[in-house]
């Protein structure tokens, strides 16, 4: 795959601070379309967004899988389709610098979907809840077990082939969004591969890992998605 054509999908919800440091970090002339999805916040995140040329597209129907659907959308009805997609937050905690590395297996025709693992890669201190953490392990091996599929993260950056993220027919609209792309992959049988990504504290607080009941209902989300398509 030579000179392939990578859109970046970033959900976005009240990362004003955020998101400009995220879009000045991806690699120069790597991708074509830097799209943020701004999910019904009530900051200037969009305005942020497009002062660094970035595509902002509204969905005012909050959840992450929404905001993720939403990006597709506007690929699928693009003049041209691209060769990758990649996914990344707009709260800074990933390095979107490692997006070379990211997208290289796809590029190599080794996977048609990389991981980026916080689990492999390093963690800053106090960048990951232990909700968070326990949840990843619980949800790795619940995989692992129903679907026979070894992976050490449900990390949010991650890098897919356009076509084959066509194939999976995403459908959660919220916090199920990373575990079903994952089983989906398992279930078709597809390649993937996991980098290790270093992850660090986010700027401002989590919607979901900041919050008791986000984190109950993240965790709840994630297990039904797991059990319902086993």
């Amino acid at each position: 795959m030579n000179n392939p054509d990578i859109r970046v999908i970033i959900p976005a919800y009240n990362e004003q601070n955020a998101v400009g440091l995220v879009i000045d970090e991806i690699p120069t002339g790597l991708v074509s379309e830097i799209i943020v999805v701004d999910n019904a916040s009530t900051d200037s995140t969009a305005e942020k967004a497009q002062l660094r040329g970035a595509t902002v597209i509204s969905q005012t129907e909050k959840g992450y899988g929404n905001a993720c659907l939403k990006g597709i959308e506007h690929i699928t009805n693009s003049r041209t389709q691209p060769d990758i997609v990649v996914f990344l937050d707009g709260d800074h905690s990933d390095y979107p610098e490692k997006m070379r590395e990211l997208t290289q297996p796809i590029v190599e025709n080794q996977a048609e979907m990389v991981i980026g693992s916080r689990a492999l890669g390093h963690k800053q201190r106090g960048s990951m809840t232990f909700p968070q953490l326990f949840g990843n392990w619980l949800s790795t091996n619940l995989l692992k077990i129903i679907y026979g599929v070894r992976y050490t993260d449900l990390g949010p950056f991650r890098a897919i082939k356009y076509t084959s993220l066509m194939q999976l027919n995403m459908q959660d609209r919220t916090f199920g969004w990373t575990v079903e792309m994952q089983l989906k992959i398992a279930k078709l049988s597809l390649r993937f591969v996991e980098i290790p990504v270093d992850y660090r504290v986010r700027v401002g607080t989590s919607k979901i890992s900041g919050t008791v009941k986000g984190s109950l209902m993240a965790g709840y989300k994630i297990l039904y998605t797991i059990f319902k398509y086993s």
